[in-house]
Order: C-alpha cells, then structure tokens, then sequence
C-alpha cells in the first residue's frame, strides 16, 4: 500500500521540484519573496486556461440552483478549508440559504483549524460526509484536490455520479493525467511549487480564483448583483448596513437619511429599495415586480 501511494507521489506534477527555486535556501529575504511572487504570477494565466471549463461547470451550477439543488464542495486539507470558505461567504454576500452551497472536509470541523492529515485517506468516510449532509441526485459534487489522487474526495465524487449526480473536479493535475472521469474536470496546472508539495501556495491559490468564479458567475446569472454591485446581501452587521445604503445612493442618487428610510421600509432589502425608488413604487409592487423577474433587478424596471 504505502509503495503503491510514493509511486503515486512522484510522478504528480504537484510534488515535482521548481528549478526557480532550487537554491532558495541560500537566498536573502527579499529575493526569496521575488521568487515566490514570480511564480505566483503564472497562476491567473493557467486559471484563464481553464474558463471554458469553469464555465460548463457554472452553467450546470445555475441550472442546479434553479431547480432547487445545492452545491457541495468536498475536499481535504488546504482545499477543504478553501471550499468551506468559499461556502461560508454565500449567506452574507449574496443572501443565500446556508444550505445551498455547502463546505465539506476531511476531519470534519476540528480540521478547519488544526491540520486531521491522515483524515484525507478514509475513502469511506468520504461518502458518509455525503450522505450525512443529505446529497441527492439534484445536486452537485465538486470535488477539490490538487493532486487529484486524495482518497477521501474521490470515493465522494464517485459516489455522486453513482447516484447520477452532476459533479465537477477541480485540479491542478493535468487532464490528461486523471485516471477516472469526474463529470466537468477544471485543471488549472500551475507546476511545482516553490517549495516542493506545498500546496498551499500556487494550488491553493489557483483554487481560490476558481471557486470565486464559480460561485460569483452562479450568483450573477442568478440575479443577486446590479450592475456591478451585490443587491441580495445581508445587513448582518454594521460594515452590511452601511454598505447597503451606500449602494442604494449611488444606484438611485438619493441621500443617506432616503436611504436608510427606504431600505426600512424595504424591510433591509437592497433589491427591494432599488426598485420602489428607480420605478416609483411602493414596497409590495417592488417584490411583485422582482418575483415576475426571477429577482433581477434590471427586468423588473422594465416592467410597465
């Protein structure tokens, strides 16, 4: 077994050594952040690379949230802690329900804070977490592991697309290199890392930029942003409630204090108060308008 997981190892491009950084240990401070900075700038390219893949993945997305279904990324480690991140941000950015788009990790909670390594090889366990979060065939997996191999996410994915669930994979493994089909694979391959098998850095960093793009692109061709402004978000705090009101004033150009009047009346609802103020209408026509709009603004000011 352990033979079979090093020949694994050593072939992943994820684990291979950087020729830029071979001498890294010798170098000062600042040439040492040189070196990483560079490297860094090869990821957005790699991540551009892939945009006819994340956008399949985006569309299924769309669809998915149209009809009810919910987004669950599983993953381990560093891209575990990524998923649940980007999960978490939904709710407050975007006023969604915390049960549409879901973080699922090896080691469960206690592994957001303090490293469960040895969680990622429980293929089983992988399934469970699914099951135990209700997943059913209107949902989407997205399975999320740089080095693609991660037992504990791939057992999740297959058992996804053995109920008949749409599922994605995001990787930085090239496509060519995945031995099972995974549904719509994204692979941004960004190389070796500075230092060998930390794939915290570029990985890390090209899943980020994914995830941001799946579930930004999701939500805008849902409806929750004007223009270029978040409208379906929470006033949950006060930087929210400011912010709120700020993007009322300059959508409508109406001041502070109509601002926060209308957004009261509007019972805190962004949407709500751009449509009563731009179309002349009160609160209850505003809704109507935004329900016979699928919640876009933009339709329901076209409405006569």
């Amino acid at each position: 077994m352990q033979k079979r997981i090093f020949d694994e190892i050593k072939d992943l491009i994820t684990e291979a050594r950087n020729p830029a950084s071979m001498q890294i240990d010798r170098d000062e401070t600042e040439e040492i952040l040189r070196i990483i900075n560079s490297e860094d700038k090869t990821v957005a390219a790699a991540v551009e690379n892939e945009i006819p893949y994340i956008a399949e993945a985006v569309d299924m997305l769309v669809e998915t949230f149209k009809q009810g279904g919910r987004l669950f990324y599983i993953g381990a480690g560093t891209s575990g802690r990524l998923g649940v991140l980007d999960a978490s941000e939904c709710p407050p950015t975007y006023g969604t329900n915390p049960e549409m788009v879901q973080g699922i990790m090896a080691g469960g909670d206690k592994a957001l804070i303090a490293s469960q390594e040895g969680s990622e090889d429980f293929e089983k366990q992988g399934i469970e977490d699914l099951k135990q979060r209700g997943f059913t065939a209107k949902d989407v997996a997205c399975g999320i592991a740089a080095g693609f191999r991660t037992p504990y996410v791939l057992s999740a994915i297959q058992h996804a697309r053995k109920l008949k669930a749409r599922t994605i994979f995001i990787t930085c493994t090239p496509r060519l290199d995945l031995k099972k089909d995974v549904g719509v694979a994204i692979c941004p391959v960004v190389g070796p890392e500075v230092v060998m098998g930390s794939t915290r850095m570029k990985a890390g960093t090209a899943t980020k930029m994914v995830l941001n793009m799946l579930t930004t692109a999701s939500m805008i061709r849902l409806g929750k942003v004007y223009e270029n402004m978040m409208v379906d978000l929470q006033m949950t705090s006060r930087k929210l409630e400011e912010r709120s009101k700020r993007t009322v004033m300059i959508v409508t150009g109406v001041g502070y204090e109509e601002a926060n009047k209308v957004l009261k009346a509007a019972a805190g609802h962004v949407k709500t108060a751009l449509v009563m103020i731009l179309a002349g209408v009160d609160a209850q026509e505003a809704r109507l308008r935004l329900q016979a709009s699928n919640g876009f603004v933009r339709k329901a000011l076209e409405k006569t």
